[in-house]
């Protein structure tokens, strides 16, 4: 199964009923680990690179562009998920839903996949 890592920005209810609907996904809090709080999107790219989680985000800006740079870099990057924030939560927590049970982190490395698929 798939492990993420919501960054700090990630809809709270999004992280929650994704929790509920996939009760033993691998997915950690930006907020909840301290090495990361507060750092910026390279800091949470490198920290999920080498806990190989593919990243949550909403920000369609910074992110994906870091994320490349880290590609180009020839560094490790295990994925991204932009999801738009005006999407409906329950059409992106199923979205998600089924990417956790289908997939594993390794298929997503070096992408940055926007949602909905």
């Amino acid at each position: 199964m798939i492990r993420l890592l919501a960054d700090e920005n990630f809809n709270g209810r999004i992280v929650r009923g994704l929790l509920k609907r996939v009760p033993d996904l691998d997915l950690v809090r930006a907020q909840d680990v301290p090495e990361i709080h507060g750092g910026g999107d390279e800091v949470l790219l490198s920290w999920a690179a080498q806990e190989e989680r593919v990243l949550l985000t909403h920000d369609r800006k910074t992110v994906p562009r870091h994320a490349y740079d880290q590609v180009r870099e020839g560094l490790s990057m295990p994925g991204v998920f932009v999801v738009d924030i005006h999407l409906p939560y329950g059409t992106v927590i199923e979205d998600l839903a089924v990417v956790a049970a289908a997939s594993v982190t390794s298929e997503w490395e070096g992408q940055v996949r926007y949602l909905p698929l």
